[in-house]
């Protein structure tokens, strides 16, 4: 009976897992209400933004008051990573936890994230967030997408 049972899979240790009843779930989704609900005695129009540029040569982390003022920026290429590593998501998340560690320093604990871009660092960054100690409240994704119909590309020359 216990060879057929399934493997423990160490890839899930120390992960945080945890049943949400069902009343509490249909308090995720924004609504007319959600600018003024509390997150740990912040209201969210009020918290801290953490926007991540993430290319796919670099990304680029910031964060700023809720009014915008800026007030750390952080990228791979000063986390030590160069050329073709800054683009990696190893590089995204330590760059994330560096930032989270910034950000704590002067207190921003709880954030808002706003995410861009279509490079590998978009998840990770937001894990080195979370492994730096701050605690995300929403991920937005700001990606620009084109509604224009780009003119076609020129023809194949003939020879």
């Amino acid at each position: 009976m216990v060879a057929s049972m399934p493997k423990l899979d160490e890839g899930t240790q120390g992960e945080k897992l945890f049943d949400v009843p069902y009343d509490e779930q249909t308090n995720q989704f924004p609504d007319e209400g959600t600018p003024n609900r509390l997150f740990d005695g912040i209201r969210f129009a009020d918290l801290p933004i953490c926007d991540i540029n993430a290319t796919p040569n670099n990304t680029i982390m910031t964060l700023s008051n809720s009014a915008g003022c800026v007030k750390i920026i952080h990228s791979c290429g000063r986390e030590g990573f160069k050329n073709t590593r800054e683009g990696t998501n190893i590089a995204a998340q330590a760059t994330g936890i560096t930032l989270a560690t910034r950000g704590i320093g002067i207190g921003m604990k709880t954030v808002r994230v706003t995410v861009a871009g279509l490079g590998p660092g978009r998840m990770a960054a937001i894990k080195g967030l979370t492994m730096g100690g701050m605690n995300v409240v929403s991920i937005t994704d700001k990606t620009p997408v084109p509604w224009v119909a780009y003119p076609r590309p020129k023809k194949r020359r003939k020879l």
